[in-house]
């Protein structure tokens, strides 16, 4: 028996991701702590780690450099973003705590003297009550102008988005959301997100920004969006050219990156149709082999020129972005922002913040874009943030 069992069967307290997750939550929010939980696609193992004092973290910070943790940056990339340091981690395995973990016993340790009232693993988490939620643009109307300025030559294409507010039930558990959404997304980083300054962010992105992982870095052009039922046969899925040429623009954004910083080195695989729960995208795959090339701080530099992408602000970037901030109406804050371990376990994944939702005491506020081009057509725009918004609402609910 293992010094971590021991120490759970006498005090009684279980070592299950589903009855610790939860607690762990409160216990953060009851002494203004930060917490990351995470599970990384076509993973079983789920992260939880805290601090007590989270670092700030700028884009022309080096993320190769800062230590293990977990990075949580808003779209905005002149704000800084909070960097979450893994002083407290627990790691499990299948929904079990690993007790081979060098963090195992420590992180054990932290519980007993902290956590020790069994019963307080059944209290639910109490969030802060909601801000008010200031909308003052109507979304089609978004779409008409960004095609009229798309039509005139401004830009080849604009992504707004929007935000929307849905009451939640009195028997919303965060815990079980995080677990349903590792159920039904397994090809998804799932994350929750805590800082006593920024409050709480529930999410399942779908799009990889920077990978790093045993010398290749990886990124990917995602774009396009279809309804997705089961029983499809990828293979048939058809793509309107509306479509197809969004998904280039955001592939030779990439590209566009490349040649910035003179890489010619890289490996191109797609586009090609992939699942991310209810919804198809099309998606091309990059690798660059860091060590073959000699750049081994590429994943830093390369997050610096990608973000935002094209695939959440538009093309040319600086003048989708004035158009965004001028005529959107409100603050993305997190959203279409990146989030992501890096240094853990010898790897860094950062990913686009796509459907997420931010928590309030009894409100969620669901956020979702779409890809406007001159093709596009504003109430088909609205019905597909929709169905982005509801990868997440039909969890909460």
């Amino acid at each position: 028996m293992s010094h971590i069992q021991t120490i759970s069967e006498t005090i009684d307290i279980p070592i299950e991701l589903e009855d610790l997750l939860g607690r762990l939550i409160v216990f953060t929010l009851e002494h203004d702590y930060s917490l990351a939980a995470w599970r990384l696609p076509e993973s079983a193992t789920t992260h939880i780690i805290l601090t007590i004092k989270p670092d700030y973290y700028q884009l022309t910070d080096t993320f190769e450099e800062i230590g293990s943790g977990f990075i949580f940056h808003p779209f905005d990339s002149q704000q800084s973003g909070i960097f979450i340091k893994s002083d407290i981690q627990f790691v499990f395995e299948q929904g079990k705590l690993k007790t081979d973990e060098p963090s195992s016993a420590k992180a054990m340790e932290w519980l007993v003297k902290n956590i020790v009232e069994p019963s307080d693993l059944h209290t639910k988490a109490k969030f802060p009550a909601s801000k008010k939620l200031n909308k003052t643009t109507d979304f089609i109307e978004l779409v008409r102008h960004a095609i009229n300025q798309i039509e005139h030559g401004y830009a080849e294409k604009i992504v707004p988005s929007r935000v929307k507010a849905v009451e939640l039930s009195p028997a919303f558990d965060v815990q079980d959301a995080f677990l349903r959404l590792e159920n039904s997304y397994p090809n998804a980083l799932v994350s929750f997100v805590y800082t006593p300054k920024h409050g709480a962010w529930l999410g399942a992105s779908p799009e990889i920004l920077v990978s790093v992982q045993k010398n290749i870095f990886r990124t990917v052009a995602l774009a396009g969006t279809q309804a997705h039922t089961t029983g499809m046969n990828l293979k048939q899925v058809a793509w309107t050219q509306k479509e197809i040429e969004e998904q280039a623009l955001v592939s030779r954004y990439i590209i566009n990156c490349f040649k910035k910083i003179r890489l010619r080195e890289f490996e191109e695989h797609g586009p090609k149709t992939v699942v991310a729960g209810n919804l198809m995208h099309l998606k091309t795959d990059f690798a660059v082999d860091m060590k073959a090339t000699n750049f081994l701080q590429l994943g830093s530099v390369m997050l610096r020129l990608l973000h935002p992408t094209s695939a959440v602000c538009g093309t040319p970037l600086e003048t989708s972005r004035k158009f965004l901030l001028e005529h959107e109406g409100y603050s993305r804050e997190f959203y279409s922002g990146f989030l992501g371990p890096v240094n853990m376990h010898e790897s860094s994944h950062l990913f686009v913040n796509l459907r997420c939702l931010q928590l309030f005491a009894d409100q969620a506020w669901l956020y979702a874009g779409a890809g406007v081009t001159a093709d596009s057509i504003p109430e088909k725009e609205w019905e597909e943030t929709e169905m982005k918004m509801n990868t997440l609402l039909q969890v909460i609910r």
